[in-house]
């Protein structure tokens, strides 16, 4: 049985946890939290050293159990084989669940703040203004929030929504940059949005022109980062806005983090502003305290 999605200890260096994605390692790594397993009393309650022996040998059998790994073989094009290590699923750990999947932390409510998402695989927060929902039936496993509702699109017939939050990390090259990041990626961001979807479909029509709104440096959960805003125009309904916004994770190898926002323009779009809100309230996992910092070169624009 192939393990769920998780953080497991990684068998390169087991005084670490690395992030499994459900089929194969991925390069994320972080610093394992101490496990926290329930220990029994002893009848009569037990001596305090008595008790100490228990929660040794809990904790491990638990690290014995996660630790156990299973060869999956994968056949390269040169007809070689590749063995990689997976976490084995198996009852011993299934009672304690390793941490929750992306999906899981995009739709579920944090333990200390119903009002905020958690992107565990980048670490960070996001903030749940007013008119914005957990993402709820959509097929991108990256979108960490959506304007609540859907419409029927003005092009080919699908259901669109107002506006969406995604958040991702940058894996595919060794730019580093947020600014050349950012840069790059925003045609992509809005092509996917406004110009053809996953299947082929034209929601709005097509893109037919573009014009930059705003582009510089802005502070992120405390680290320098940068955005780009376009003003994207359809040939159905009002187009909208897209923005792609790159900044340096706070965990892990600190792979640069890639946060997409797409509203749709015209009275029913959410208001612009939400961007900047969103940005300014994004924080690391387990540090409210750290400010955003978003500067003066990031507002509302009409």
């Amino acid at each position: 049985m192939t393990p769920p999605p998780g953080w497991y200890p990684d068998p390169h260096a087991p005084h670490l946890q690395r992030w499994w994605d459900g089929a194969a390692w991925t390069e994320h790594r972080r610093t394992p939290e101490a496990p926290t397993v329930p220990v029994p009393t002893p009848p009569g309650g037990g001596t305090g050293r008595a008790r100490t022996v228990a929660l040794v040998a809990a904790g491990a059998v638990l690290v014995a159990a996660i630790v156990t790994g299973a060869a999956v073989l994968g056949s390269g094009d040169d007809g070689g084989a590749e063995t990689r290590t997976a976490p084995t699923a198996t009852a011993s750990i299934a009672p304690e669940s390793p941490g929750p999947t992306p999906e899981e932390s995009a739709s579920e409510p944090s333990a200390d703040d119903p009002s905020v998402v958690e992107d565990q695989l980048n670490g960070v927060t996001f903030p749940l203004v007013d008119g914005w929902v957990r993402p709820q039936y959509v097929a991108q496993d990256d979108v960490v929030m959506t304007t609540d509702g859907t419409y029927d699109c003005p092009g080919d017939g699908t259901v669109c929504r107002h506006g969406l939050v995604v958040s991702r990390t940058v894996t595919a090259n060794d730019e580093t940059s947020p600014e050349a990041l950012a840069k790059a990626d925003i045609s992509d961001a809005a092509e996917d949005a406004y110009d053809r979807d996953a299947i082929g479909q034209k929601p709005y029509g097509g893109m037919e022109s573009h014009e930059l709104v705003k582009q510089g440096p802005v502070a992120v959960a405390g680290r320098a980062g940068y955005y780009v805003r376009w003003r994207v125009h359809t040939a159905k309904g009002p187009g909208g806005y897209v923005q792609s916004l790159v900044f340096p994770s706070s965990v892990g190898t600190e792979s640069p983090v890639l946060v997409r926002f797409v509203f749709d323009a015209g009275a029913d779009g959410p208001p612009l502003a939400d961007m900047d809100r969103i940005t300014k309230g994004i924080r690391p996992v387990g540090d409210a305290g750290t400010g955003g910092g978003v500067g003066s070169s990031i507002g509302p624009t009409g």
